[in-house]
């Protein structure tokens, strides 16, 4: 397929379980009305961000893939209204815990399973407490025919996620989000980065990122928003501030970033056989 049209959404989700999934159903349902056939809701959609804090009780809103709530939300409306949609969800597996997204195809159908691969451990961000590293590696998976790649928040900061997609072959990159104040330091505002870290993955891959991010105050921690789609030369074509609450959605011609992508070089140019540092322990 060479047009796409694609959503990210913005809200709060402070509140349960079933009234999260519920305004994020909504949310997907605008966004379907919209023409939007890629839809991305935020990070860990299915509470507030509990990783604030070390807590083992909060172990037991993990779940299995096949028992997920919210996954199980996005199956249906995948379904009933014939988009895809990459769903964030605390996965337990056995004894392990993951930070995952699960994607699901136009039919409802999971495709498969993407583990963060990148897991922060700092003050308000305690990740590490809760979630074992990623094994399952970097996932590309095709919808309405276009490869797309997913990658988990703290992932976004990380250039060789983005293209190590972008060299399994992803047209577009997309970020479920949760982030916002940094405890340790009020004044610190992060948005400006973290928006610029991905645009530069979108300039260097030559190809649209799409990132969802929460907004709102959750017991003192405030999440900034800021949720933006991109275009190949990172440009923001669509972005909210802190404070918006929706949906944005956009549409890319993407044979045209193709095209723009050869004419750039970026993939002619790579030296793989000078990068070995890039594998090795710092």
């Amino acid at each position: 397929m060479t047009e796409i049209s694609v959503a990210a959404l913005q809200l709060p989700l402070g509140g349960d379980e079933k009234s999260n999934v519920d305004a994020v159903s909504d949310h997907v349902a605008e966004a379907a009305e919209q023409g939007a056939q890629i839809i991305l809701p935020p990070e860990l959609f299915a509470g507030p961000y509990f990783c604030k804090t070390e807590d083992e009780a909060l172990f037991a809103l993990a779940k299995p893939l096949a028992d997920s709530l919210p996954v199980a939300a996005m199956q249906k409306l995948a379904t009933s209204l014939g988009v895809a949609i990459p769903a964030s969800f605390f996965e337990r597996d056995g004894n392990h815990y993951y930070n995952s997204v699960a994607m699901i195809d136009a039919d409802g159908e999971i495709m498969g399973v993407y583990r963060k691969s990148h897991i922060p451990d700092g003050p308000g961000y305690e990740e590490k407490f809760y979630f074992r590293p990623g094994n399952s590696g970097f996932k590309i998976w095709e919808v309405f025919g276009t490869k797309i790649g997913v990658g988990i928040c703290w992932d976004q900061w990380y250039p060789e996620s983005a293209r190590a997609m972008a060299l399994m072959g992803a047209e577009l990159l997309f970020y479920p989000t949760a982030i916002g104040s940094e405890p340790y330091d009020e004044e610190l505002d992060t948005s400006r980065m973290w928006r610029r870290a991905m645009q530069g993955h979108a300039v260097s891959n030559c190809m649209p990122v799409i990132a969802s991010n929460r907004t709102g105050k959750e017991d003192g921690q405030n999440f900034y928003g800021h949720s933006f789609i991109a275009n190949e030369w990172g440009d923001l074509v669509f972005e909210y501030g802190a404070d918006e609450t929706g949906i944005l959605v956009a549409s890319f011609d993407l044979e045209k970033a193709r095209k723009h992508r050869a004419g750039m070089g970026f993939f002619r140019d790579r030296r793989p056989e000078l990068y070995h540092r890039l594998t090795e322990d710092s």
